[in-house]
């Protein structure tokens, strides 16, 4: 049984949905799990402790979230060590014409280059529009945003885009990896 760390930064909870689905296909496969989010970590909180370690992220306004990024380079040498993944979470990969889900993985690919991590695995997955969590402003935004993109623009309601399928399979093909690094 391996020490796993899950750790994400989430916007609106999606993220975190995904950290901790994460997580218990980790625990189910027998691994002792410890989600964390970066925003508030535990003190203490160091991959070291770990067997291997999961990041998550989301991307807004372009970017993750900074502290997602400091705590990687706060343990760039720790992550090098140990079986590592990252989970890039961004609404543009809920796209299905594969031209349009390609910045998703542009910023996965910028968020490695400005930490100088190389996971060993990396996902990038679906997120949500979640309408019923924003402000006014920020739900004329997104619905704008969402109208472009020719996506779900109905405000009464919040859309969930995650491919949990995907998900599931990325999680226990780390959890495979780990076993074979044990």
């Amino acid at each position: 049984m391996a020490r796993l760390l899950v750790c994400y930064g989430s916007t609106e909870g999606q993220t975190a949905t995904v950290a901790e689905r994460i997580g218990d296909v980790l625990d189910e496969r027998g691994h002792e799990v410890t989600l964390a989010n970066l925003k508030h970590p535990p003190d203490g909180l160091s991959p070291s402790e770990s067997d291997g370690v999961v990041v998550a992220a989301s991307i807004h306004a372009g970017s993750h979230q900074p502290y997602v990024g400091a705590f990687v380079r706060d343990h760039l040498e720790e992550l090098a060590r140990l079986p590592s993944a990252f989970v890039s979470v961004s609404l543009s990969a809920a796209h299905a014409d594969e031209a349009d889900r390609a910045p998703a993985g542009e910023m996965l690919e910028a968020f490695l280059d400005e930490t100088g991590w190389e996971p060993d695995e990396t996902l990038t997955v679906a997120g949500a529009l979640r309408y019923s969590q924003y402000g006014l402003l920020k739900r004329f935004a997104m619905k704008r945003i969402a109208g472009r993109a020719s996506g779900d623009t109905d405000t009464s309601r919040d859309y969930e885009y995650t491919d949990w399928d995907a998900v599931e399979a990325f999680a226990a093909g780390f959890a495979s990896l780990v076993d074979r690094e044990a």
